[in-house]
């Protein structure tokens, strides 16, 4: 007798910039690496909305997005051994990797060349289950809300990932620029790390809510005179935004041997002085995601500290309600959509 073909259900774009339409497909034989996870909330990224619009070239439709998944293993295959079904997990932006690289092997998963993304040429966790290989799975500690805890698997990581890679230490003096999805959780981590921290904003109306997030204070990212009141005042600046800036203007604000990291993605090339990296000594980066263990360790964190994202909720069923909040500018400060 043929075995009954196992449908996975969930929301796909047909085309770039499409709206999500209930979607089907043949899940196939479980992986002997991999889990299969029964999806409970899944995290809407401002990624998942680049993916949609194919912003970097590389989408594929059908495109079930969601890298933010949080739910529980329903099933796992024949040589995973280190998790079992029941078990709350998280997936981010990665669900898999090549095992046998050098940065596979020394623990920088995340650098990985041939690391599998959750929402490129794989379907994600806009759906009722989602596959992954087991190593990229990370189970979530008891006494993490799981409602919220999608956004720390992407956005959540990609703000704590830095701290622990640039040694980050509690006697420095950090800023945030953009206080969105994801530098509303760089400021609550960077409190809980003990750094002072300042939130570069344009949004006047959030300065009370950036205040009660973390910040100890907050600068005017339109006031140009406030940003070079701030020259020479900080250890280490996280931008989060995707717009492009005056970024010789930010450059000034940092301390000598400073540096300023980017984790949001302008698309344009930078335009900066150089002059005032080579004086100051100063360094410009950037980072994704991070390794499984890293998420480990902040989750563990997030646990110690009682952080967690500030989300508004959405029937799956109502994605693209969910998606159009998104676009309009106005989440506070990330979305997730639970399983109806």
């Amino acid at each position: 007798m043929n075995k009954a073909k196992q449908l996975i259900n969930g929301y796909a774009v047909l085309e770039a910039g499409g709206k999500f339409e209930p979607f089907s497909y043949e899940a196939g034989e479980l992986g002997p690496n991999e889990v299969e996870i029964d999806v409970l909330h899944c995290g809407i990224c401002h990624s998942d909305l680049s993916m949609v619009k194919n912003d970097w070239g590389m989408s594929q439709y059908p495109l079930v997005a969601g890298h933010e998944v949080v739910g529980k293993i329903s099933a796992i295959g024949s040589k995973v051994h280190n998790l079992k079904t029941g078990t709350a997990v998280g997936l981010g932006w990665h669900a898999g990797y090549c095992g046998h690289c050098h940065p596979c092997k020394t623990g920088d998963q995340n650098l990985c060349a041939e690391a599998k993304s959750t929402i490129v040429a794989h379907h994600g966790g806009f759906a009722d289950k989602v596959r992954a290989d087991a190593a990229s799975v990370v189970v979530i500690p008891d006494g993490i809300d799981l409602e919220s805890a999608g956004p720390l698997f992407c956005g959540g990581i990609t703000v704590f990932n830095p701290l622990v890679q640039f040694d980050v230490k509690s006697t420095d003096k950090v800023a945030v620029i953009g206080i969105g999805g994801l530098g509303h959780i760089a400021l609550q981590f960077l409190n809980a790390w003990g750094c002072e921290v300042t939130a570069f904003t344009s949004s006047e109306s959030k300065r009370s809510e950036v205040l009660n997030m973390g910040a100890h204070r907050t600068l005017n990212s339109r006031d140009q005179g406030e940003i070079e009141s701030a020259a020479g005042s900080f250890d280490f600046i996280i931008s989060t935004v995707n717009v492009k800036l005056d970024w010789t203007l930010y450059l000034n604000t940092l301390k000598p041997k400073g540096r300023l990291h980017f984790v949001g993605a302008p698309m344009e090339p930078l335009d900066v002085g150089v002059f005032s990296l080579i004086s100051g000594q100063k360094t410009l980066s950037g980072s994704p995601v991070g390794s499984p263990t890293t998420i480990e360790l902040m989750l563990e964190f997030a646990r110690l500290h009682k952080i967690k994202p500030q989300i508004e909720v959405y029937p799956m069923s109502r994605i693209n309600e969910a998606f159009d909040h998104l676009k309009s500018g106005n989440a506070k400060y990330r979305i997730v959509l639970s399983n109806d």
